[in-house]
């Protein structure tokens, strides 16, 4: 049954700095991360998932606030689109660059999706969210 596959999903989403007040920037992007809820209705996007880069303004001499998140799952793939929209309904509320999922199967491999904005950042409210997938599969089933 398929109830016992794992899936692990893992990614980051990044966002550069200098582009806007990079204090506002982050606290937004914190903001929206931080409104996830503790426990999901399946499948889960939880703000437990998600690490924040710390407010800091000594972190204006990087190039780039890297947000990265990972967790395991029971079978995601299965309820695969309804997680890709509630992560498209994060990103929506966020400043980013790019964004990029891992979504690793037992039984279907590996998958790859990539978002990238259509300007120099994509902004909360702004649209035009889409996604681009990659597919690759590593070895046979394990029996």
């Amino acid at each position: 049954m398929y109830n016992d596959q794992e899936s692990i999903v893992y990614g980051c989403i990044k966002d550069v700095s200098g582009a806007l007040n990079d204090q506002e920037r982050r606290k937004v992007n914190a903001r929206a991360m931080g409104s996830l809820p503790d426990a999901d209705d399946w499948p889960f996007l939880c703000r437990d998932m998600f690490s924040t880069p710390v407010i800091n303004h000594s972190l204006s001499q990087y190039h780039t606030d890297v947000m990265h998140f990972g967790a395991s799952y029971k079978a995601v793939e299965y309820e695969w689109e309804e997680w890709l929209a509630k992560f498209e309904d994060l990103l929506a509320g966020m400043y980013w660059v790019s964004a990029t999922v891992h979504l690793e199967t037992e039984l279907s491999g590996t998958h790859t999706f990539t978002w990238e904005s259509n300007g120099s950042y994509h902004a909360p409210g702004s649209g035009g969210i889409s996604v681009r997938c990659e597919w690759s599969h590593e070895g046979g089933l394990h029996v």
